[in-house]
């Protein structure tokens, strides 16, 4: 679609303050979409909206996506401001804690899962309740999930172990959203440039003990990935999108 087609198209971005959130909300305002920017806090949410120059079609929720009461406040502050909601693209996340998963404390273990599992399943329970109750009726969700939905890396039990939760979130919102003409898909994500990842081109554990260096994609890249999959019309889905580094060790043997 065309920038000039996307206006009066409705987006919540969460996580958009930074990262991969960041660079899907600039893609979707720059090809005319409203954004509803939510993330824990306010000032690089208006930075994002600045940057955009996309006017009043950028707007800034400060939201937490582990507090359900935040979430629907999200999602109403969306609809009184745009009238509706056609995306969620669903991407705040965090990483693991530091060190060995044996010397992690049980709250450091909560707030991935709060964040990465909890979080997205309130948001994607925002969205249908907002989605089916609207006219037209439906929408578009993508989950951000990771190559660790598949493969894990050393020392990352907690951030793998939602990553795969998410999977099945997609797939179960999936086939529950067709009633209701919403898509669910999902993004995986390998070695994009984001302050999450920057630590990849110092070196990295690897499987095998050592550390490596390891190849980074622009972060941009991926923000035109969410933009292919939000611009499908609802009879099209894509489930899983998987888009990394080339040279990256992620299959076969690395």
């Amino acid at each position: 679609m065309s920038a000039e087609d996307n206006k009066g198209r409705i987006a919540i971005v969460t996580g958009a303050g930074s990262g991969i959130g960041r660079a899907a909300a600039l893609a979707l305002l720059g090809d005319g979409w409203s954004v509803a920017l939510a993330g824990r806090r306010l000032e690089p949410l208006e930075q994002v909206a600045e940057e955009s120059g996309a006017g009043a079609r950028a707007f800034a929720v400060p939201t937490d996506v582990s507090n359900a009461d935040s979430v629907q406040a999200l999602f109403a502050a969306t609809v009184e401001r745009f009238g509706r909601v056609d995306l969620l693209f669903n991407n705040a996340g965090v990483g693991n804690p530091p060190g060995p998963f044996e010397d992690w404390t049980p709250e450091q273990w909560q707030g991935v899962v709060d964040i990465n599992l909890t979080g997205m399943f309130f948001c994607i329970q925002q969205a249908f309740r907002t989605m089916k109750a609207q006219t037209p009726m439906g929408g578009r969700i993508i989950n951000n999930g990771s190559i660790s939905a598949t493969a894990p890396r050393p020392n990352s039990a907690a951030y793998t172990a939602t990553k795969h939760a998410v999977e099945g979130l997609t797939k179960t919102a999936s086939l529950d959203g067709r009633k209701y003409d919403i898509a669910v898909g999902q993004v995986d994500v390998g070695n994009a440039m984001t302050e999450l990842a920057a630590r990849m081109a110092k070196g990295v554990p690897q499987a095998n003990g050592e550390l490596a260096i390891e190849p980074l994609i622009d972060v941009k890249i991926v923000g035109q990935s969410v933009l292919y999959m939000a611009n499908l019309p609802l009879e099209a889905n894509v489930l899983f999108h998987t888009i990394m580094a080339t040279k990256m060790p992620f299959v076969g043997r690395g």
